[in-house]
């Protein structure tokens, strides 16, 4: 699972020393090989040199890739069903490093014709006509992929392609290839075809797959072309809208080779991965924020609350942990507000504490789908599941550890205030030496000398934490601030 990326737009130039005409590429011993097949020998030579197979796909190394691999090595095209950002977009994406980096076309062509295996009349009359002189151009792997997400205005048109009436008025036949304007699957010919949401797509277009999929030709306005396209075709389904909708239709079903389901991570350390390969931070956020933000993510998705067909998103986690660090930096903005550097006064650094987790709660709230009855109460479900992260986080970062000191530092009338915009130095501050700390910072990841941002981040957890598991009261001021103290 990953973030969705796109191939690179910026297409390298090919290397000098390659075969620029078809007489050059023959004395090179170059051989024609389908996409396919390339797909499966570069899939054998990375497993025989131990390489990375798909970089970048998080937690799917004894489940999902192995089904993978094994639709790519029968040369099967396939469909991967899984619920919303289980990284389905991520994974197809990630073949396109299985196909050779350059691959020769005849120059020119709109469907990446190989010089040594032409498929349209023209391309094989000029074969026929420049021979070995034939010009060659070299197609990088990134340009070999083409991409639909299904929507329901999407055209036979798009996918396939249509007349073109001003090649028709031009005096060519309906029947000559040459009048056609190619959609995008023609012209992803030897390359790799992603229908994103495949059940989205009209019943009547995803007919026009048929032919695709097991004829391996194209139909256009009822004139059959005869051009066996080399493709390897995979889609992304949701389960829900594949098994009890019917939205795909049994005829499409039936010509996939490899039906291939996602989950989201099996576990926390493969969550915690997963946030930390995809997340793009503006501030420091210690390992313990982190580790209550994965939890929090898998209480979500499966709390009985939350309607399991649409699934939650990893993308929930890893904008959970943007914000919070979005939240950490704001802070530090505030803070420094009408301080100068001259004035001697350190300035705040940006670290996040586990209250900055809380406004989560309102702002991704949206991510989630919620079982009907639960209308109204979606922020105070999210908070209830948020606090219950934080406390197992709490038991399984600090159990067994003497926290005594924390617990004396209050009384029924002492109280240690903190909050969105309370700085570390005045947090610090109402602490002072408490015994017990060191130890605490330690098993939180913040190492022997923590700054004082770190610190007032760890001292907040283990309060939090305190408040959690019933040792210490806790109330929240009308202006937003936080005090812990007395009694729970």
């Amino acid at each position: 699972m990953g973030r969705v990326t796109a191939p690179s737009p910026v297409t390298p130039a090919p290397p000098a020393d390659l075969p620029r005409t078809l007489g050059e590429l023959r004395a090179a011993g170059h051989a024609y090989r389908t996409v396919k097949q390339e797909l499966r020998d570069n899939l054998l030579a990375r497993m025989r040199s131990g390489a990375d197979r798909f970089p970048g796909i998080v937690g799917y190394d004894d489940t999902v890739l192995p089904e993978v691999e094994r639709a790519l090595l029968a040369g099967h095209d396939m469909v991967l069903l899984g619920e919303r950002g289980q990284g389905k977009t991520r994974l197809i994406r990630s073949l396109v490093g299985l196909l050779d980096e350059w691959t020769p076309v005849i120059a020119g062509s709109v469907l990446n014709e190989h010089p040594l295996h032409p498929l349209t009349p023209g391309s094989r009359a000029l074969v026929a006509e420049a021979g070995d002189d034939l010009p060659v151009a070299w197609l990088h792997r990134s340009m070999r992929y083409g991409e639909k997400l299904a929507t329901p205005d999407t055209s036979v048109g798009d996918l396939i392609g249509d007349v073109d009436p001003i090649r028709i008025a031009q005096g060519r036949t309906l029947g000559d290839p040459e009048t056609i304007h190619f959609g995008l699957v023609p012209r992803t010919n030897r390359g790799i075809f992603a229908v994103n949401e495949l059940p989205d797509l009209a019943e009547r277009i995803q007919v026009a797959l048929l032919n695709v999929l097991e004829e391996r030709d194209i139909q256009v306005r009822g004139y059959q072309l005869r051009l066996p396209l080399d493709l390897f075709l995979v889609a992304s389904a949701n389960p829900e809208d594949y098994t009890n909708r019917g939205r795909i239709i049994t005829p499409l079903k039936d010509r996939f080779g490899a039906e291939v389901r996602t989950h989201y991570p099996v576990d926390l350390d493969l969550e915690l991965e997963l946030i930390r390969q995809e997340v793009d931070l503006v501030a420091e956020v210690p390992e313990h924020v982190l580790e209550v933000l994965a939890r929090f993510a898998r209480a979500v998705r499966e709390s009985p609350s939350v309607d399991p067909r649409s699934g939650v998103s990893a993308r929930f986690a890893i904008a959970a942990a943007e914000t919070v660090a979005a939240a950490a930096l704001r802070r530090a903005g505030l803070l420094a507000a009408g301080t100068e550097p001259a004035d001697g006064v350190r300035p705040e650094a940006p670290v996040a504490r586990v209250g900055d987790a809380v406004p989560v709660t309102s702002t991704l709230r949206g991510k989630v789908e919620f079982e009907s009855g639960e209308e109204g109460r979606e922020v105070e479900i999210l908070g209830h599941l948020l606090r219950t992260a934080t406390a197992e986080t709490f038991r399984s970062r600090l159990a067994g550890l003497d926290l005594s000191g924390f617990t004396a530092l209050v009384d029924e009338d002492a109280v240690i205030e903190t909050g969105e915009l309370v700085g570390s130095a005045e947090l610090l501050r109402q602490v002072g030496t408490v015994p017990g700390l060191a130890k605490a910072l330690d098993r939180l990841g913040l190492g022997d000398a923590p700054t004082p941002e770190q610190a007032a981040a760890g001292v907040e957890f283990v309060l939090e934490g305190l408040h959690l598991t019933r040792r210490l009261g806790k109330d929240v001021t009308d202006s937003g601030r936080t005090r812990y103290g007395g009694r729970a």
